[in-house]
């Protein structure tokens, strides 16, 4: 019995250092190796090595010299490999543990763009021509962040490409508004696309969507008989595109939205089979 379990334990003892002699302790290394490593790795599109080597950088030096700019650098690689959460919490901790480094704009900006490519999610923009009917929040946010970092750094080498993207997210932000409006209209909720319309035309002056706007505006108005507020809509709408397709004369052609009847309660349970 006690030959057996000696031998047992020798078995054990011999799997325990074949385990050890095939996994290694990885080396350790100096801070500059590691950080020139990454750097390497990154001129090569090897974000894997490259994160590896920044993370253990981090882990071994986490006061050292480059301690600072390996975490900048972590940022830059989640994004390459399009992890857009990581690339996210990572510029809010920045931000958070060095609010005054020199390039802690970087990270503002990163912030900024991870929201807006996960507002335009892989599926919604390959294959989705519906951008004006996803979840505004996340477009809505990235304006937010990128126009926090103009505000708080105007100088910063960001604020070009910011911007670009800022007047892209208004005019998304404002098709929203107007599908929501549309789809108002359909369930004949006149006063509530009004509402929308006049979102736009507070928050969202220029873009595209103010004619359309103007016009949905005039015929929920037209619709609720606020004949006051239906020629003010109007009258702007003519003065400032004369050319909408529903201007006729001066007058406001219905667009059809309205004329989908509301169905009854019989009619939604049954699946349209009773009227």
């Amino acid at each position: 019995m006690h030959s057996i379990k000696s031998i047992v334990l020798m078995l054990f003892a011999a799997t325990l250092l074949a385990a050890c002699s095939s996994n290694p302790q990885r080396q350790v290394l100096t801070e500059i190796e590691y950080y020139e490593e990454a750097r390497e790795a990154i001129d090569d599109d090897n974000m894997l090595i490259a994160e590896d080597r920044l993370k253990r950088l981090e882990s071994q030096y986490p006061f050292g010299q480059y301690a600072e700019q390996a975490q900048l650098e972590l940022i830059y690689v989640s994004f390459k490999m399009s992890d857009m959460e990581g690339v996210l919490a990572k510029s809010e901790r920045f931000i958070r543990l060095h609010p005054q480094h020199p390039k802690v704009d970087y990270a503002y900006y990163m912030r900024g763009l991870a929201t807006y490519e996960l507002g335009f999610a892989f599926v919604e923009r390959y294959l989705s021509d519906d951008t004006e009917y996803r979840n505004p929040v996340p477009l809505q946010d990235s304006f937010a962040y990128f126009a926090e970092l103009l505000r708080r750094f105007p100088d910063s080498e960001y604020n070009s490409d910011a911007r670009a993207r800022m007047i892209y997210l208004r005019e998304r932000l404002a098709s929203y508004q107007i599908n929501v409006a549309k789809y108002y209209m359909k369930r004949h909720a006149y006063l509530a696309a009004a509402n929308r319309c006049e979102e736009v035309l507070i928050h969202y002056q220029k873009t595209k969507a103010v004619k359309d706007a103007l016009a949905i505006m005039t015929e929920a108005y037209q619709l609720l008989e606020m004949s006051e507020q239906a020629e003010k809509s109007l009258a702007l709408l003519t003065l400032n595109y004369p050319d909408h397709p529903q201007l006729v004369d001066g007058k406001l052609e219905e667009s059809g939205l309205a004329d989908v009847d509301r169905r009854s309660f019989w009619n939604i349970v049954s699946f349209g089979l009773i009227d």
